[in-house]
């Protein structure tokens, strides 16, 4: 495989055309190589449009869906980041080239090894990776410039309402399959935010996301 043109390809064929039209972004997807956070068994799907499999069945996105993530956020330099779910790493990586630390958690100890050993490999050295189950918030170092969560929530917990700034924003694919919605959540105020539908998707929920209850009187 010409892996350099395997990447144009991904980016001009699945990215571009799902409206990710910021250069910065696009030529960052040049500059952090997908294929070194893809396990090795899956190096031929590495720039195809299609979740892969990671282990204790959990799956990294589809590129365009987190290219689209990306831009959408709007991270800036000076801005701390939490992410729920760090996968490979990968979504961790491309928002630290974009932002001042990053804090990725990720509820399995094996993921949470391999997505710290791609970092490592890749050279990043602003994202931390914690173990521990953030999917109902994650106190620690918050509030947040910017929360992402890389995984579907039924709904989107209230604790992550109150752990992002004033200004900060928070993504979330919340729903039920198989018509889930990327939202982006903005904090206006103290007590008030505002929720922005991006687009429809439909991914696994997050491990250890908090079930809602559907019994009704």
């Amino acid at each position: 495989m010409n892996i350099e043109q395997a990447r144009f390809n991904m980016i001009e064929q699945q990215i571009r055309p799902w409206n990710v039209l910021d250069t910065d972004i696009l030529d960052l997807l040049h500059v952090v190589k997908r294929e070194q956070f893809v396990p090795a068994a899956y190096q031929n799907l590495a720039f195809a449009d299609a979740e892969i499999p990671l282990p204790g069945g959990e799956s990294m996105l589809n590129p365009k869906l987190e290219a689209r993530a990306l831009q959408e956020i709007g991270l800036r330099k000076h801005e701390t980041v939490l992410e729920i779910g760090a996968g490979s790493g990968y979504m961790a990586a491309l928002m630290a080239h974009r932002a001042a630390k990053v804090t990725t958690v990720e509820v399995n100890p094996e993921i949470k090894e391999l997505a710290e050993k791609n970092l490592a490999k890749a050279g990043i050295s602003n994202v931390s990776v914690e173990l521990g189950n953030g999917a109902a918030g994650w106190d620690k170092d918050a509030p947040y410039d910017v929360i992402v969560i890389s995984g579907a929530l039924e709904v989107l917990p209230e604790a992550f309402l109150k752990q992002v700034k004033v200004g900060g924003r928070i993504a979330a694919i919340v729903g039920e399959p198989p018509a889930m919605e990327f939202n982006i959540v903005t904090r206006t105020g103290e007590n008030s935010w505002n929720t922005v539908k991006v687009f429809e998707t439909n991914v696994k929920y997050l491990t250890g996301a908090p079930a809602v209850s559907h019994f009704q009187f």
